[in-house]
């Protein structure tokens, strides 16, 4: 009786560390995914999806070698991009910006927004960050590395499906095929190539993630 009673305490307090841990593994995904995101207008709600309407904006991308969204080359395209916002420029002015301001040196810090893009074709894809609103090419500091281009992106009309839990693969090929199926169900022309898009950092936990199928429309 009395080792029964000793065991169900140790599951107990078991119990609570893990319940604890998720908690705060939870909050530090919170917190930590408040990023500035791409402004954009809900055109139509349908079933499974909606239309969108993105105003024009700029992006700093790279392209890398290797179709994967879940694999070493979406993560090279990450981190060269990340390199750049996190100081890998040439400063060309000084830029009021929004908390957290970082000043190193020469170089400035530049506020990470959501979502992270991932555009593949063949056997390469682009990966892309949305600038934060308030720059233009003329006030965004140049990149010291030549791999990155500050590219203005015009008014597109996108239908997006999202999805959380973690990006895989396969699971961005089902998602890709669903919202296919249905835009075809309902007569919508596709007129681009299909964009992954993450808008969490890699520890944010898979429950609160937020992942979307783009893809742009007439």
């Amino acid at each position: 009786m009395e080792e029964n009673y000793f065991n169900m305490k140790i599951y107990l307090i078991v119990l609570l560390i893990i319940v604890g841990l998720i908690i705060i593994w939870s909050l530090v995904g919170y917190f930590t995914s408040n990023a500035e995101q791409a402004k954009y207008s809900v055109l139509k709600k349908a079933d499974g999806y909606e239309i969108r309407d993105y105003p024009a904006h700029i992006v700093a991308q790279t392209v890398v070698e290797g179709a994967s969204v879940n694999g070493d080359a979406f993560n090279k395209g990450f981190s060269i991009i990340a390199g750049y916002i996190f100081g890998g420029n040439v400063k060309k002015q000084s830029i009021a910006m929004t908390a957290p301001v970082i000043a190193q040196g020469s170089s400035e810090k530049i506020a990470m927004t959501a979502p992270v893009t991932a555009s593949v074709t063949g056997t390469s894809q682009v990966v892309s960050f949305v600038m934060p609103s308030g720059y233009t090419l003329a006030t965004l500091p140049t990149p010291n590395d030549s791999r990155i281009r500050l590219v203005e992106v015009p008014e597109q009309k996108m239908a997006a499906l999202t999805f959380s839990w973690y990006r895989t693969d396969p699971r961005f090929e089902k998602m890709k095929k669903q919202l296919f199926a249905d835009l075809a169900r309902d007569n919508i022309t596709i007129i681009g190539t299909p964009i992954f898009a993450g808008y969490n950092p890699p520890w944010t936990p898979p429950w609160m993630n937020r992942n979307e199928i783009m893809v742009q429309v007439q």
